[in-house]
């Protein structure tokens, strides 16, 4: 299922005993609808992470003091993006029954529906949040409905609270807005501030499971121009950290990193922020 040969994320162990977290690649962009290029994410987040201190000073915490494996990327070959999904699947469900806590480098965001059926078996009162600059909530997108466009869309519909929040989103259609605001899973973020939309909206879930899913398009292309569907008036890393400061009040247990391009960004500095999100990931994931 998995093949552990490459790279390795900074300080991460290959054997999972005694760890909290697992991580895991899925190297996939089988439904890229503008520039494709996330099949390189996983790796290329960890070819750059050793370039990063372990301590993180807006958490006060650092990797050196938690245990996280790399179990290493699934083996993917030419596979329809139903296959991809059904194999993200079925490793989340081997990393639960591993006692880990997964983290997924991807890869495009369709893999996340896969995931969170997995999770969602185990914790059926789990919360999903997402970040991310597009709504993903369409019905299909040329001719697919597992499209990466259609990510929110296949994850209500197996996620069984049905709660969703959407942080941010600045891009979709007029039906998707529409959605998102009748259903009242828009959590407004002006960059700068305090999340504290995100805080309020997180009152009434207190102790129940979270999934956050990261889709790096959320941040500016400013700082994340490596990322296939770039989107300008987004989000810094101080936004990021605010986000992080209302999650670890909260029950983080599974997170994804998604859509990061890295041959569209040849500084490599992408890659680096994308590495720097996964670590900070790790440690919330570890308390």
């Amino acid at each position: 299922m998995f093949n552990s040969e490459g790279p390795i994320f900074m300080g991460s162990n290959r054997n999972p005993n005694n760890s909290k977290v697992g991580i895991f690649g899925v190297p996939y962009d089988g439904t890229t609808s503008f520039r494709p290029g996330t099949r390189f994410g996983p790796n290329a987040i960890r070819d750059v992470s050793n370039g990063l201190e372990t301590y993180c000073p807006e958490l006060n915490l650092d990797l050196e003091d938690f245990c996280y494996a790399d179990i290493g990327n699934l083996d993917i070959s030419i596979e329809s993006t139903e296959k991809v999904i059904k194999k993200t699947n079925q490793a989340t469900k081997k990393l639960i029954n591993m006692s880990l806590k997964p983290l997924l480098l991807g890869g495009e965001h369709s893999i996340t529906s896969g995931a969170i059926s997995a999770i969602a078996k185990t914790y059926p009162e789990l919360i999903m949040i997402q970040l991310d600059a597009h709504a993903d909530l369409r019905h299909e997108w040329q001719g697919t409905p597992h499209s990466h466009a259609c990510a929110m869309r296949r994850c209500l519909e197996v996620l069984p609270s049905k709660q969703l929040l959407q942080v941010g989103i600045r891009s979709g259609t007029r039906a998707e807005f529409d959605e998102l605001h009748t259903s009242h899973r828009l959590i407004k973020y002006t960059s700068g501030e305090k999340a504290s939309g995100l805080s309020k909206a997180l009152e009434v879930h207190k102790a129940k499971p979270i999934y956050l899913t990261v889709d790096l398009d959320w941040f500016d292309p400013s700082v994340m121009p490596g990322t296939g569907t770039p989107e300008p008036g987004g989000y810094t890393w101080k936004d990021f950290a605010s986000i992080l400061e209302v999650l670890r009040e909260h029950n983080l247990i599974s997170a994804d990193i998604v859509e990061l391009s890295p041959q569209l960004d040849p500084s490599g500095i992408s890659s680096i922020f994308a590495a720097k999100v996964a670590r900070s990931l790790i440690m919330l994931l570890s308390l």
